[in-house]
């Protein structure tokens, strides 16, 4: 089954890892994440990974015209956006629950960041809507 293991954050904790952060914490961090995927990749479990740009720099779409409306997207306003994502193929929702678990765990400055990491199942052609 395959799964998403999408990354939430806020602006303020992302200006926080960006700028409060010491090379050494945002290191530790980085290795801790860059190693997970290592063990993904050797368990055959690994499908993807990608951290995504600022959100200042996100548009939304709506419809398909002549006129296409884009407008800037991600607003001040809102709470949370999305940082990035890992997708994986795993046995049993349990797996993507530890693997998420342990991104959610990778060292910050003082302990474990307890980042939130959404949990969705790919949908399957028996599913319904």
């Amino acid at each position: 089954m395959k799964y998403i293991l999408m990354m939430h954050g806020t602006k303020a904790g992302v200006d926080t890892y960006q700028h409060a952060w010491s090379p050494k914490d945002a290191e530790a961090h980085l290795k801790s994440l860059k190693a997970i995927v290592q063990e993904l990749t050797e368990s055959g479990e690994f499908v993807a990974t990608q951290g995504l740009a600022e959100p200042a720099e996100a548009k939304v779409v709506r419809g398909q015209n002549n006129d296409l409306p884009v407008t800037d997207g991600i607003f001040p306003e809102s709470k949370e956006f999305l940082l990035g994502y890992w997708i994986v193929d795993v046995e049993t929702p349990e797996r993507a629950y530890a693997i998420a678990g342990r991104i959610s765990a990778a060292p910050g400055p003082g302990g474990p960041t307890n980042m939130p990491i959404e949990v969705r199942r790919f949908a399957s052609s028996g599913d319904t809507p």
